[in-house]
């Protein structure tokens, strides 16, 4: 790389409310819910619902929910996505510039982009810390920056980092993660529990316009053109190679999605329905692990370690453990570094 090239690079997660408070949360909730890109439906529809449903009912329990996994020091997720950036950036050195951001709330992208601008970076790489590709996270983060940049007059040439569900250091990050936990838990069943998107989501990503995803039960079974773009078919093909590094047998784990939001169906299985499922196969001790993020989170944390595991034990389950995100862990932080080095090229 020339000494003299100054490089930018946005980590760029999908945000945190300020405090666990419900004006926090409810600011949060409405910059997040109102990016057509989350809730695509007409305008109206999507005004109508954010502030007569979800904002005056929710903003109040999500509160609680973050109060039940705020650490004295902030926001898990904002936590462990600063420390991968302060890992990261000793990694790469001088010459890189790195800001940890967030698509909704704070810090904005918009801030970040400015600081790095301010620094005179040469160019800028976009790393949206989503594994697998989704309109609603990987598609807007991509969007936005290119209106902020749409505004500059003076535009920096700007890389983008694609998904990287199937990225080998990715793949062998998670498996550095769960290999000492699973070894002591000694589990008799692993969950792979990602986040999920209404169906409509995975069928609009559809590169043969509908006769494809969602059509058939084994759509998801191999990535191909059609499904290149589907949320659910790279979901399925992390668990496939996480699997594989770890060496689980075929009767030992599935894949699930989790975090439905109302009424329209969601991809399937539902986690909370396939707790019940194994339950009554007779499965006592399950690890559940949560591909979808790479940092621990109000998903990972309280709709997991702490809710599901409630399920799991009234359900008559003996135990459930969370498999920690990847987080700010070393072998990931090296991986990043080298992700970013090779889109900077």
């Amino acid at each position: 790389m020339d000494l003299n090239q100054k490089i930018g690079v946005l980590l760029v997660n999908v945000g945190t409310p300020d405090a666990p408070e419900t004006s926090a949360v409810r600011r949060y909730l409405k910059e997040f819910l109102s990016d057509p890109r989350v809730i695509d439906i007409p305008a109206f529809a999507r005004f109508l619902l954010l502030r007569l449903i979800i904002l005056p009912f929710r903003s109040s329990k999500s509160a609680h929910a973050y109060k039940t996994v705020w650490l004295p020091e902030g926001s898990p997720l904002m936590i462990h996505s600063q420390s991968l950036g302060k890992n990261v950036s000793e990694i790469l050195g001088d010459h890189y510039f790195i800001e940890v951001c967030m698509r909704y709330q704070n810090p904005s992208l918009e801030t970040a982009i400015k600081n790095l601008i301010a620094k005179g970076v040469n160019k800028i790489v976009v790393f949206p810390l989503f594994p697998q590709y989704s309109s609603a996270a990987t598609g807007t983060v991509f969007e936005k920056v290119g209106e902020i940049a749409n505004k500059m007059w003076n535009v920096p040439p700007l890389v983008y980092v694609p998904s990287f569900y199937n990225h080998p250091g990715f793949i062998e990050s998670f498996s550095q993660v769960a290999t000492p936990l699973l070894n002591e838990f000694q589990p008799d069943f692993v969950l792979f529990s990602y986040h999920g998107l209404p169906e409509r989501h995975v069928k609009k990503s559809d590169q043969s316009h509908g006769k494809y995803c969602l059509a058939d039960i084994k759509c998801c079974d191999k990535i191909v053109h059609a499904n290149s773009y589907c949320y659910r078919a790279q979901c399925y093909a992390t668990t496939k190679a996480i699997v594989k590094s770890l060496g689980l047998s075929k009767e030992g784990y599935t894949t699930s999605f989790q975090s439905r939001l109302g009424k329209s169906p969601w991809i399937k299985p539902y986690t909370d329905l396939v707790l019940p499922e194994l339950a009554q196969k007779g499965v006592k001790r399950i690890a559940v692990m949560c591909p979808a993020f790479v940092a621990d989170c109000l998903e990972t944390l309280e709709e997991i370690k702490i809710r599901a595991k409630e399920q799991w034990l009234s359900l008559g389950g003996e135990d459930l453990t969370l498999v920690p995100s990847l987080n700010s862990h070393p072998y990931w932080s090296d991986v990043v570094a080298k992700m970013i080095q090779s889109a900077a090229r």
